[in-house]
């Protein structure tokens, strides 16, 4: 049976197999690395020669006077994105689909997907410039009277700044998702219920935000599984020494003992990152089918 279904969609095998190799060269052979993390790795002896230390490098890590900053710092930036980049794209999917007419809203959607597709190296420096003391903005601060901001170098303004940047650039993505899941409702609901009296926003309430329900939960047991990374990718290009107190994150602190080759410990770090961040997974995604129904889970 298994020959036959297997010569049925052999095509789709192939097309499958560079993701494939893909994922088992870059994600499954590195996990063999993480061994460092249980020993007293030397550059000299190599990951095999290095004598085993056990639990030694997470103690250390704990240990840490900086260790409880970065995790602050990670929960409150995760958090905070976690819950504006899952609020903001709903209400953009919702309003978009609200709009009529069909060259504007496809309009407006190109121009809010288009940032997904910017890699944070290039966002980062156009933000950079964009908020820098001497940027455009500062100018316009100045021209007007007042007083330049060092928004990149003020606690408040740059976690602001990141919350801010970070939603503009996956809110239309998500959206996406959102709208295709929109389209799949059933009209004729609609018409019943304003056969019924219902008005648009009693349409969206019980309608369209009750049929999103299973997609808004998958897209937050997804979330939720980054949450200590809170987008390493935007913070490490943005972040500066002067904002240390609330922009260095775990990722980003890992990196720094990385670089003062603490290898071991940016190991143990990286280790304890990915087996929480998939405790969190299996955790809300067991929630979600207690509370939501089995359906609602991802497995």
């Amino acid at each position: 049976m298994m020959n036959i279904k297997y010569k049925k969609y052999k095509g789709a095998y192939l097309l499958l197999l560079p993701a494939l190799l893909f994922f088992i060269i870059f994600s499954y052979i590195p996990m063999s690395g993480l061994v460092i993390a249980f020993k007293d790795f030397r550059l000299g002896l190599g990951i095999v020669g290095s004598p085993w230390c056990g639990l030694e490098n997470f103690q250390v890590l704990f240990a840490n006077a900086n260790f409880i900053r970065v995790i602050r710092n990670t929960l409150v930036i995760s958090f905070l994105k976690l819950f504006f980049v899952l609020v903001v794209p709903i209400i953009l999917a919702l309003m978009l689909n609200e709009v009529r007419l069909s060259a504007f809203r496809k309009g407006i959607q190109t121009l809010t997907f288009i940032p997904h597709f910017i890699s944070w190296v290039i966002l980062s420096g156009i933000f950079l410039m964009l908020f820098g003391i001497d940027g455009p903005l500062n100018n316009l601060i100045v021209s007007t009277g007042g007083e330049p901001i060092g928004f990149m170098t003020s606690d408040v303004w740059f976690v602001t700044i990141i919350i801010a940047t970070g939603v503009w650039q996956t809110a239309g993505y998500t959206a996406v998702i959102y709208l295709a899941a929109i389209s799949g409702i059933n009209p004729n609901l609609y018409d019943a219920a304003s056969v019924d009296g219902a008005n648009r926003w009693q349409q969206t309430w019980y309608i369209t935000l009750k049929a999103l329900q299973p997609t808004i939960i998958i897209m937050f047991i997804l979330s939720v599984g980054g949450v200590l990374n809170s987008g390493f990718d935007q913070i490490f290009n943005m972040y500066n020494p002067q904002v240390y107190d609330v922009g260095d994150i775990l990722g980003t602190w890992l990196i720094r003992r990385f670089e003062a080759l603490d290898f071991a410990g940016a190991a143990a770090g990286g280790l304890l990152q990915s087996v929480l961040g998939m405790f969190l997974v299996c955790l809300t995604n067991s929630l979600a089918k207690r509370f939501a129904g089995k359906e609602s889970g991802l497995w």
